[in-house]
């Protein structure tokens, strides 16, 4: 409660808050209950309608008693910093969830901030991946670059990015602009290894937008999705992601690649932070050349913390879609399925029956049974050369990515000041992230493409309601 950038949690007592020394909030943000004009539920009863900056990180209205307790602390556990004695490094990325993932979204990356131009970043609120060319890992490194570090060490590198920019023009004149980044690694504590041997992929934070009702998501609806996802007239034929793990198959629903069957809370706290666990009890540099044992301070955060993090992540709302009965929103969707943008951003999917199990054996039945508008199939789909990052996590082919749900998608601007989109940040904004797509997505672009500026424009109002 107070901290910076949020709004107080609990829904009745917001405008009482808003009264007193703990926070500031503005007029757009203690509008959680009300519902205003035009707006349409998005995720059943875990929908709120909050606009402002905490639009993304406020309970669903059923979190109460101790449920909020536990959201309360699973929250505080997301944004700490924790500091070399709550267990963070000698090696990390990040120095707590929220550092990536400012307000429950998107952190913007260094690299794309004013001031990085081309050099070597500090830190950078992105992931960035390593492997070989045949997919193997370094000797020396695991699949993350560890590029932060207690004091004392020295990171296992740095990034450095650039960028090339093509201009491009509409049928009717109207120019945009496409930025590809390029990526070196410099400062190597231990290998330098060559460029030609080297991939390098870099993904920029998720928005953690309904991801209680992605983990419950009916997997019988997205296998009967897949069965007849398949439009040969727009060359569109998603699939089903399958994880296997510990000899167990699994739907994958969560990543940019479908890659996670939960939310990985445990792997973000080992890899991202450096904190370890029952689960992950070494150290990240555990076996690295630099490692000098660490491993002493044993476990450093229990399993039921973790699943406190796990409940926060599932608990929270999800924003209404708003404006709705705007004319230019309405002929916004009509033009975003005249592109068939909807055969793949599914608008209507549900949750299960059953309940699905955080990691210590919680179960939410808040989020069974929900009709949900995520404007996603959470299948993968091949999104052309372009976009290829020449990586193969889970049964994704490396041109393949999960369909990115849409809800939330509007206020980005809003909670996190920037409009950086697809796996990398790539596109600026939204007209730039549909002229990426490629491959299956193809069809939807050049539809786009062929529109006249008011349908282009109607399109994005639309995309801005969700």
């Amino acid at each position: 409660m107070g901290r910076k950038g949020k709004t107080p949690i609990r829904h009745y007592v917001v405008a009482l808050l808003c009264a007193t020394a703990f926070c500031a909030c503005s007029e757009d943000e203690i509008r959680v209950n009300d519902t205003p004009g035009g707006s349409m539920p998005s995720a059943g009863t875990a929908t709120v309608y909050n606009i402002g900056v905490s639009a993304y990180d406020t309970p669903a209205p059923w979190v109460t008693g101790d449920l909020l307790r536990r959201f309360n602390a699973g929250d505080v556990l997301y944004d700490r910093n924790r500091g070399t004695e709550g267990g963070k490094g000698p090696l990390y990325a990040g120095s707590s969830c929220g550092s990536c993932h400012s307000n429950a979204g998107r952190t913007l990356p260094s690299m794309y901030t004013a001031d990085s131009g081309s050099g070597t970043m500090g830190f950078s609120s992105q992931l960035v991946y390593i492997t070989k060319q045949n997919g193997g890992f370094f000797r020396n490194y695991g699949r993350v670059l560890h590029d932060q570090v207690i004091k004392g060490e020295k990171a296992e590198g740095k990034l450095k990015a650039w960028f090339t920019e093509e201009t491009f023009a509409f049928p009717d004149g109207e120019t945009y602009r496409l930025q590809t980044p390029h990526y070196q690694i410099t400062g190597w504590y231990a290998d330098s290894i060559k460029p030609e041997d080297l991939i390098i992929d870099v993904h920029i934070p998720l928005r953690h937008v309904g991801m209680g009702q992605i983990m419950a998501l009916d997997h019988d609806e997205l296998r009967r999705i897949a069965a007849q996802s398949n439009y040969p007239e727009y060359g569109i034929s998603g699939r089903l992601s399958t994880i296997t793990e510990r000899n167990k198959q699994y739907v994958g629903t969560g990543g940019n690649k479908a890659h996670h069957a939960d939310l990985t809370v445990e792997l973000g706290f080992s890899s991202d932070l450096g904190v370890t666990s029952d689960r992950y009890p070494l150290e990240v540099c555990e076996g690295q050349s630099q490692n000098i044992g660490y491993s002493h301070y044993g476990i450093q955060i229990t399993t039921r913390e973790m699943e406190d993090v796990d409940l926060y992540l599932s608990c929270l709302g999800v924003p209404a879609r708003r404006n709705a009965d705007d004319p230019a929103v309405q002929r916004g969707e009509a033009a975003f399925n005249a592109a068939r943008c909807q055969l793949c951003h599914t608008p209507t999917l549900h949750t299960r029956q059953d309940a699905p199990v955080l990691l210590n054996g919680t179960r939410l039945p808040w989020l069974c049974n929900q009709v949900i508008h995520p404007y996603s199939d959470f299948l993968l789909h091949d999104m052309g050369k372009g976009l290829d990052n020449h990586v193969r996590p889970g049964s994704a082919y490396s041109y393949e990515w999960r369909t990115t749900p849409l809800w939330g998608v509007g206020l980005q601007q809003t909670v996190n000041s920037h409009t950086r989109f697809l796996h990398d940040g790539r596109a600026r904004n939204l007209i730039e992230a549909i002229m990426w797509h490629d491959g299956e997505g193809a069809v939807s672009r050049e539809l786009f493409r062929r529109m006249s500026k008011q349908e282009r424009d109607d399109l994005i109002v639309f995309l801005n309601s969700l």
